[in-house]
């Protein structure tokens, strides 16, 4: 019997922590092992638990790696209606407080056995091969598909000296991206241009949102008060994603906008600037905490208010749409994908904002139809990343290992080689410490330490982490 063809599915964060890097390659393993085609493991970071602390919410912990497994597989059990059959295994993490990001810890491509290294997908790949000192990811994995979920570029630019660090960012990117994926695939148009790059959301919405939606669809059919509330906004209250912009429109056109109401979701750093520029304000907007979209207090807001252009395919949007709501949005790359939903109102200036907002406050969502609704779910979603990573076309045939290879033109070869010795140098220059800190990697974060060591079951810093299996 043919061996199953082996994906592993790295990423840079993990549930409790509510970020997407975390859920959305969750889902994605869970889908792409739907069916037991494939062998699939996602392999996610585990931090110490000081720097859990730091990182998750509502004082959550976790004393082992599989205490924390425990909490992820009963999160997505109860979110999709089937037994997703995929290994979850940890990586060594720090957090970096500067960089507000997990950081790997050591060669993690060792986590998986060179004898089951068949496809790796790197969940931003940049950041995790910033600071990568080990094996080649290409040489290692037959094929390395990157998928770019952030657009580092934009929040770097709101910084101080922002022009020369997105451009210094740029080529780093550019650099370690092209010498470590064979492929890439980027959200939206919203990311920063690679090699070797194609545009498309392979990413889907929970289907708690989908479920919702259908419901209101039903309420809407029986009655014309589905929806009883008006706008809202939901994301990490930071000036960055978004909450700038909102405040800024509402500031600026209160006139036109008056006895508009709107009530903003989020934690995060700004949350009393934002509550304080809220007070400052005519019109009622309301600041709470966070909590999970699905939350049943969201579900009568018609009108979903998102004006941020720092992201890359918005998943409140899209979790928005599912659930049936109007959403406002600005003409940006990053809504491309959303233009086919007739729920997206989006807005090209101010004045187009005001229209859009009082049109939807004004109007009802159209229900969605099963075309629609389908276009939003993980299932298609994961048709779209098969299609555009073209993994069975790769499993079928061995990667440039006959006697073709030898046609390879001259340009080719050249190209190699440079790639090869662009390789080497990331790898010479990122064995050192005082050349880690200087690019701007957490000291001693080129081994794993003993505490790490010891709470995965390392024998040693280049020890294999021990693989959690689903019973």
């Amino acid at each position: 019997m043919d061996r199953k063809q082996h994906i592993a599915i790295f990423t840079t964060a993990s549930l409790p922590w509510m970020t997407g890097t975390a859920v959305n390659p969750l889902f994605r393993a869970a889908y792409l092992a739907k069916g037991g085609e494939r062998k699939i493991t996602l392999v996610i970071p585990w931090l110490s638990l000081k720097d859990q602390n730091l990182v998750y919410p509502n004082n959550t912990t976790f004393g082992s790696p599989s205490e924390q497994e425990s909490y992820i597989r009963q999160w997505l059990e109860e979110r999709i209606a089937f037994i997703s059959g995929f290994d979850i295994c940890f990586y060594p993490g720090k957090f970096a407080v500067d960089k507000r990001s997990i950081l790997p810890v050591g060669d993690i491509s060792e986590i998986i056995p060179d004898e089951e290294a068949d496809i790796a997908v790197l969940e931003e790949p940049e950041h995790l091969t910033w600071f990568h000192h080990g094996k080649r990811w290409k040489t290692k994995f037959r094929l390395v598909i990157g998928v770019i979920h952030t657009n580092y570029l934009e929040y770097v630019k709101r910084e101080k000296n922002g022009r020369i660090q997105a451009f210094l960012l740029k080529h780093v990117n550019s650099w370690v991206v092209s010498i470590y994926c064979h492929k890439v695939i980027r959200l939206s148009a919203a990311t920063q241009d690679y090699p070797r790059s194609i545009i498309c959301n392979v990413h889907g919405v929970n289907p708690k949102f989908l479920e919702i939606g259908k419901k209101k669809s039903e309420q809407q059919h029986s009655s014309n008060r589905a929806f009883t509330k008006g706008a809202y906004y939901i994301g990490k209250m930071v000036w960055s994603k978004g909450y700038k912009e909102l405040i800024k429109l509402l500031r600026d056109h209160q006139k036109e906008l008056a006895g508009l109401e709107v009530d903003l979701y989020g934690n995060g750093e700004d949350s009393n600037e934002v509550k304080e520029a809220t007070k400052k304000l005519k019109l009622t907007v309301r600041v709470h905490s966070g909590r999970d979209h699905a939350d049943p207090l969201f579900h009568d807001y018609k009108v979903f208010l998102n004006p941020s252009t720092t992201d890359v395919v918005c998943t409140a949007t899209a979790e928005a749409l599912a659930m049936g709501k109007i959403v406002v949005c600005a003409n940006h790359p990053s809504n491309d994908f959303f233009r086919q939903f007739p729920n997206c109102q989006i807005y090209d200036d101010d004045n187009g904002f005001v229209e859009a907002t009082r049109k939807a406050l004004n109007e009802e969502p159209a229900p969605l139809t099963d075309a629609q609704r389908y276009e939003l779910s993980w299932e298609a979603a994961t048709e779209r990343f098969l299609k555009v990573s073209e993994l069975n076309q790769v499993f079928a045939k061995e990667l440039e290992k006959n006697s073709s290879k030898k046609l390879a033109s001259i340009s080719l070869n050249l190209q190699k080689k440079m790639e090869d010795v662009s390789a080497h140098l990331h790898y010479m220059a990122l064995g050192f410490e005082a050349t880690r800190r200087a690019f701007g990697a957490i000291p001693g974060s080129l081994h794993a330490d003993e505490e790490l060591c010891q709470e995965l079951g390392l024998a040693n810093p280049r020890g294999r982490v021990r693989v959690y299996k689903k019973n």
